[in-house]
């Protein structure tokens, strides 16, 4: 992917970081088009978890709980980091919160992850 796509991407980061699941999930969505694999089924994982938060925003507890389970489902295979993003922690999270929401916890919108942005380093990034 250029360094247009690398925009677009840590648009939608910030998107989903903001809790705009929805605009998220579109700006992704067009990376997803024209992705080859395997960055094809690393976006249509974060994909599906957006849209899973998002169905939890509107209280669809079925929808928001097999888009989470198929987007977590779709992550496993990625290293901890990628992209500049802390794949690792936020795939655990979401396992997470899948766990609860399976277990019939109500979860608030606020304590849904987040997106750790990291460094060259490997560091979090502030300010993102």
């Amino acid at each position: 992917m250029g360094r247009d796509d690398d925009r677009r991407f840590m648009r939608g980061v910030a998107h989903f970081n903001a809790r705009e699941y929805f605009e998220a999930h579109e700006v992704w969505e067009e990376l997803w088009l024209i992705a080859r694999e395997p960055e094809k089924t690393f976006l249509q994982g974060l994909i599906q978890v957006a849209a899973a938060f998002h169905h939890h925003a509107r209280e669809n507890a079925t929808g928001a709980r097999s888009l989470l389970a198929a987007g977590v489902a779709k992550l496993q295979g990625f290293p901890d980091a990628h992209r500049g993003i802390a794949v690792n922690d936020f795939r655990m999270e979401a396992k997470s919160l899948l766990a609860e929401i399976e277990a019939g916890s109500s979860v608030e919108l606020r304590a849904l992850p987040r997106i750790r942005v990291l460094d060259a380093s490997g560091n979090e990034k502030t300010g993102e």
